[in-house]
């Protein structure tokens, strides 16, 4: 069997009172394509700490592509990492992050890195602080896919950019993992920038997983009900309630389950990723029923 390219079980990080995670057990296979989406403040970007090594636990344990998160210089270089801010330094020159890059990083692709920036049509020479903020997203995503790792971690690098921005960064990215089938954890609260990449989705609020799974299985296992209003216990056995909505003449549900809805009195309609999306973020805020836990 093949080992998840993060594995956490009842991982927790706390800040004094403030529950920044709780209790995530979370079980990512390799190979895929992740988007990690939830409300501000769901703990995003504390679980992608944790896994490369910003933050530790304070209880739980990780694991990433077998180790534990930045617990040498061999598991530092399996991980590269995108922050919110693209960080780089705004007075050194794209050829100075390069060259500072090949000499800390072990498996450094020099000829990757500086065939990204011709493709980019940027002067090596130039310093980064003048670039556009597209720009500087794309030489800091450079500099994470050169290093060759296993898994790439983004931080909503793309959450400041403009549209066309946007666009381009996610094109290099998709173009990206074509080739080299690196595992990708992609935080963002855009969904439609993640329905152009991923094809796995974990969804995060209220600082716990609610959901997690494939994107084809999930998708094909919910459905929206619509109508004559009636309580959730009269919908036909077999399903599970994520979200319902009602008006003085009718009711709407978001559902789960495996087996087909055959009532003629209901309309039964597929579900786009963003509405799958929206329904767990909404319910999960108010509600705490073991029907919306995550699938591990």
């Amino acid at each position: 069997m093949t080992s998840p390219v993060l594995h956490a079980e009842g991982l927790t990080k706390r800040y004094g009172r403030r529950l920044a995670l709780s209790d995530c057990t979370l079980s990512v296979p390799p190979g895929r394509v992740v988007g990690l989406v939830g409300p501000n403040g769901a703990g995003k970007t504390t679980l992608l700490q944790l896994a490369v090594g910003m933050l530790t636990p304070t209880a739980g344990t990780i694991r990433v592509v077998g180790g534990r998160p930045a617990s040498g210089a061999a598991q530092l270089a399996r991980v590269g990492f995108v922050a919110q801010d693209a960080p780089t330094y705004a007075g050194l020159s794209i050829k100075d992050h390069l060259r500072f890059a090949a000499r800390t990083n072990r498996r450094w692709d020099q000829r990757m890195a500086e065939d990204r920036v011709a493709a980019l049509g940027l002067d090596p020479g130039q310093r980064v602080g003048r670039l556009s903020g597209g720009q500087r997203a794309q030489i800091a995503l450079t500099l994470a896919i050169a290093k060759c790792p296993e898994l790439l971690v983004l931080d909503e690098p793309v959450a400041a950019l403009d549209p066309m921005a946007r666009r381009e960064f996610l094109r290099a990215l998709a173009a990206y993992t074509a080739e080299n089938r690196t595992s990708v954890i992609h935080s963002s609260h855009l969904v439609s920038d993640l329905e152009r990449v991923c094809d796995y989705l974990v969804v995060l609020v209220a600082s716990r997983v609610r959901l997690a799974g494939d994107v084809g299985e999930l998708l094909a296992g919910h459905h929206r009900l619509t109508g004559t209003r009636r309580d959730a216990a009269d919908l036909p056995a077999g399903v599970q309630v994520v979200e319902a909505n009602h008006t003085a003449c009718q009711s709407t549900f978001v559902v789960r389950g495996d087996t087909p809805v055959n009532d003629p009195s209901l309309t039964v309609e597929p579900l786009s990723l963003e509405d799958l999306v929206l329904a767990y973020m909404s319910q999960a805020v108010t509600s705490s029923r073991p029907d919306l836990e995550a699938t591990r």
